[in-house]
């Protein structure tokens, strides 16, 4: 079994981050991209830019190209994790089958309140996207950090010298992980902090949510 390699294909930011006593948008918020290559499997995980620009980071990053992309995975379904997902339209694409069922209530809650289009393009993104399994690939599996969003969900990669972890939102940033701080607007604090001590024991490696550089854990991974 080929040993999975990764690659951090575009870096995330908040639309504002608490932590710089930012109080309302800034920036426009996106998640950090992240490619997998697994054997035959090439994966992206959140595509949140939107996708032009996605496809030039891809182009600068890797010799892979969006028709060689055979599966996309949503650490959380929310727009600044999805906005590109259009480019990868002959891959399958995944989220955590909790997320799933957390995202068609979120959407069917929030039908009155959105715009009709974004809602409608929203609904039918989700339409496409499938339950994960509890592996995408082998030695890719998949690690729940429910808390952010009720199905939030990461992905562990257990590489012969060091385990890594795709953390998205659950651990957004350096600056949150090393001040093991969520982000305020989760859905469960409770939930968000439990996956955050549960991202520091199991990995060596973080790849963070929204500034994306990966990191050596210093809280004692294993």
């Amino acid at each position: 079994m080929s040993v999975p390699q990764y690659r951090i294909i575009s870096l995330g930011t908040m639309a504002a981050n608490p932590l710089w006593n930012e109080r309302a948008p800034v920036r426009t918020g996106h998640a950090t991209t992240t490619l997998i290559i697994a054997g035959d499997h090439r994966i992206i995980v959140d595509p949140g830019l939107p996708a032009p620009a996605l496809e030039q980071r891809l182009s600068e990053r890797t010799p892979v190209r969006a028709r060689d992309i055979t599966e996309v995975f949503l650490t959380s379904f929310t727009p600044d994790h999805l906005r590109g997902i259009e480019l990868f339209a002959n891959a399958r694409w995944h989220v955590s089958e909790a997320e799933h069922q957390a995202a068609r209530s979120r959407l069917a809650s929030r039908a009155g309140a959105a715009a009709a289009g974004a809602h409608e393009s929203l609904a039918g993104i989700l339409a496409r996207c499938r339950p994960s399994p509890d592996a995408l690939a082998g030695s890719v599996d998949l690690f729940p950090l429910p808390g952010v969003t009720a199905g939030c969900c990461g992905i562990l990669l257990p590489l012969p010298t060091r385990t890594v972890l795709i953390a998205g939102d659950a651990v957004a940033s350096i600056d949150h992980l090393e001040r093991a701080s969520i982000l305020p607007d989760c859905e469960d604090h409770e939930r968000a902090m439990e996956s955050l001590r549960e991202a520091f024991e199991i990995a060596d490696e973080i790849v963070t949510g929204r500034d994306g550089a990966s990191m050596m854990n210093r809280s004692g991974g294993r």
